[in-house]
């Protein structure tokens, strides 16, 4: 799909849409108002208030279209947004796994290494793992030695630096230690 001009979806032509809409409606609600009420000081012609009112409603209709293709392109956007979002979750999940292989890590280790990425506490982990908090705290200390950290942040920070393309880790070490 090709690119939309930053004219029609910017900040600025939106509001400048919602502007010449709120003109046309005042136009049209001020006139009817005018007329209910009988303000007018000095009537114009009748013509010259067709040709106001088909520029009204041109101006109503041409914020409706440009309206319509600025929903089109936020919804394009949210789309890719979103597949770009999957795209980087995929990403995310496949660098684990090959971490969590050259590193070597058992099953019971890739499982406490994922739940602590996630955030889990040590606690929690024991908990949903059905095992002691000794037992994850031992796993734990295997995994960060197996990957060549000092702890959970700089666990952490590894992967979403290699993610990022940057693989610079706080310290001095250079990304997440590999078997290679």
């Amino acid at each position: 799909m090709p690119q939309r001009p930053k004219a029609i979806t910017g900040g600025r032509a939106l509001l400048g849409l919602l502007l010449l809409q709120a003109g046309c409606a005042v136009f049209f609600v001020g006139g009817t108002l005018i007329d209910l009420f009988g303000t007018s000081s000095e009537p114009i012609s009748w013509r010259t208030r067709e040709f106001m009112e088909i520029g009204a409603g041109l101006g109503l209709l041409l914020g409706m279209g440009l309206g319509w293709i600025s929903f089109r392109e936020v919804l394009r956007r949210g789309r890719h947004a979103e597949s770009q979002l999957r795209l980087a979750s995929g990403a995310f999940q496949e660098v684990l796994e090959e971490r969590f292989e050259e590193w070597g890590l058992t099953p019971a280790e890739r499982d406490v290494a994922l739940l602590s990425i996630k955030g889990m506490s040590t606690a929690e982990i024991a908990q949903a793992r059905n095992t002691s908090e000794g037992t994850v705290k031992a796993q734990t200390n295997a995994i960060y030695r197996k990957a060549g950290v000092n702890g959970r942040p700089q666990l952490l920070t590894g992967f979403i630096e290699e993610l990022m393309g940057d693989g610079v880790v706080p310290g001095g070490a250079r990304g997440l230690k590999s078997t290679d």
